[in-house]
């Protein structure tokens, strides 16, 4: 039986962290391990928990959510931060992105719509729209990425990644092990100088990879 995603629920309000409690408690798919109301609480239990992924809020007094997220993937590049908002603003959005957040929820989704995103970001998937990646791709483009810099199998695993595939899905498509899959991501976020699945989803999609 598959293990249940294990969160650590960053927010400063108690509502908003007893709503998420609320809506989560029934899906067998998840399990909150923790709580934390700023962004030092949400540091210091990273380091003692260490959850699978931080659900994070942005706007939290002592320090802010995109702070903490910095430091969070700094120490545990491998726990996934999705942020959780109200915010509508675009910058918080690649702010989050640049301090290595694997995604972006907003508070006032539909309750099908929040478990599907979350599960999604959950499994290294991408929820998100061709629209929103050419808004991304925009903000990240660097000089110097080209994928002719790319092996061929490489282009390949680029590829799947900006279909939404996870990595065992990748690894039995390319028949490959995941391992070799992490190996192939790490250097293709190394040569396009990236930092996630978003920003390598986003460089496909606007240089005609896909």
């Amino acid at each position: 039986m598959t293990q249940p995603v294990r969160i650590l629920l960053v927010d400063d309000h108690l509502l908003a962290r007893e709503g998420v409690k609320e809506l989560l408690e029934n899906q067998k798919e998840f399990v909150i391990v923790g709580e934390a109301a700023n962004g030092i609480q949400a540091i210091e239990k990273t380091k003692e928990l260490l959850p699978d992924l931080v659900l994070m809020d942005i706007s939290m007094p002592k320090m802010n959510g995109l702070d903490a997220t910095k430091a969070i993937k700094q120490q545990f590049p491998n726990i996934k931060v999705v942020m959780m908002t109200v915010s509508y603003d675009i910058t918080d959005w690649f702010e989050a992105l640049k301090r290595g957040a694997q995604g972006y929820l907003l508070k006032n989704l539909n309750t099908d719509d929040l478990l599907n995103g979350l599960k999604a970001y959950s499994l290294d998937e991408i929820p998100m729209s061709k629209e929103m990646a050419f808004r991304i791709w925009k903000e990240f483009k660097k000089d110097g990425q080209a994928e002719e810099s790319l092996s061929a199998r490489e282009l390949e695993v680029l590829q799947l990644v900006a279909k939404g595939h996870s990595n065992k899905e990748i690894s039995n498509s390319l028949n490959i092990s995941e391992n070799t899959v992490k190996t192939h991501m790490k250097n293709i976020l190394g040569k396009l100088q990236l930092e996630n699945r978003v920003q390598l989803a986003s460089y496909a999609y606007n240089n005609g990879i896909v």
